[in-house]
């Protein structure tokens, strides 16, 4: 199957078309109504350990008897199957240019989680147009599995790919580190989705922090900053310790929470993923599994 492409007039009309299923009843997980936590995981610059929360969490998770989903969107320069170790035959790439279903390219990964992994060096699915979209949202609907929580690891910085995922996410985790151009970046990153995509609640994760009141200063700065000049609220999810055996997790290609278990990173990586699926929410989630599907449609024809 080659790559598919649709002109603007053909593409309107898809668009059309599609958007009356908006109202039908999903196929995915069919006769379940649990409600999936569907999270973003971000960063406003990259080196800030963003995949490194987003795989630890996700075997928490699965420790924790959770069925969990990890989407590897960054379709450019993806490492979320290096990170586990896994060397998968198919990919992302391979879904877009019309090879294979996202059912082909779904692996397994450590405590039962499931892998939609992408693939690197191919500049062209570095931004996604309303046909890819489309196509995405089809193969995501007919994906097996009922899950409780998907994560979604997006590239760093501020593309359209980026703000795409953010805006189709329930929850947006931004993580940081105390660095002082990380911590600029990850507010560039809020500033844009807040003004031009009208998010409000972000959640901070500051990573490779010496000790609490260094994570709880970095919060308190964008905090003050956003109050000033932003109409968004921040929660602070916590902070994830510095650890030189981090690089010792990523030469082995396993995560810390399997390698070193017991250790203090270990242990906030465990505590992050309980406060992420405890069932305190202080705003009303913007939907369901299920909804996030259907939210990936809506936001379709802004990418043509």
């Amino acid at each position: 199957m080659n790559e598919r492409h649709i002109a603007p007039a053909d593409q309107a009309g898809t668009l059309r078309s599609l958007s009356d299923r908006l109202t039908e009843t999903p196929r995915m997980s069919a006769g379940s109504n649990k409600a999936a936590r569907v999270l973003s995981v971000t960063s406003g610059k990259g080196g800030v350990g963003k995949t490194a929360v987003v795989s630890n969490v996700a075997v928490a998770l699965g420790r924790m008897g959770k069925k969990v989903l990890i989407i590897d969107a960054d379709l450019g320069l993806a490492n979320i199957d290096v990170v586990f170790g896994l060397a998968p035959q198919y990919n992302l790439n391979h879904f877009f240019s019309g090879q294979n279903s996202l059912t082909e390219i779904l692996v397994d990964g450590p405590a039962g989680i499931k892998i939609l992994p992408a693939g690197s060096g191919v500049q062209k699915f570095t931004r996604l147009d309303a046909a890819q979209k489309i196509h995405l949202l089809d193969d995501l609907e007919m994906l097996p599995g009922d899950y409780d929580v998907v994560l979604i690891d997006t590239e760093a910085g501020i593309s359209e790919n980026v703000t795409y995922f953010n805006q189709a996410a329930q929850d947006i985790l931004v993580v940081t580190t105390p660095e002082p151009t990380a911590i600029t970046d990850a507010y560039a990153l809020m500033k844009l989705l807040s003004s031009q995509y009208h998010e409000k609640r972000f959640n901070l994760i500051v990573n490779s922090v010496r000790h609490m009141d260094e994570a709880l200063d970095v919060y308190r700065k964008l905090t003050m900053v956003s109050n000033r000049y932003l109409d968004i609220s921040i929660d602070f999810m916590g902070g994830i310790p510095f650890d030189r055996k981090m690089y010792e997790s990523v030469r082995q290609q396993k995560v810390m929470v399997e390698l070193y278990p017991g250790s203090r990173v270990s242990l906030a990586f465990e505590k992050l993923a309980a406060k992420l699926v405890s069932a305190a929410h202080q705003s009303e989630p913007k939907g369901s599994l299920q909804f996030f599907w259907k939210r990936l449609l809506s936001l379709g024809g802004s990418g043509s």
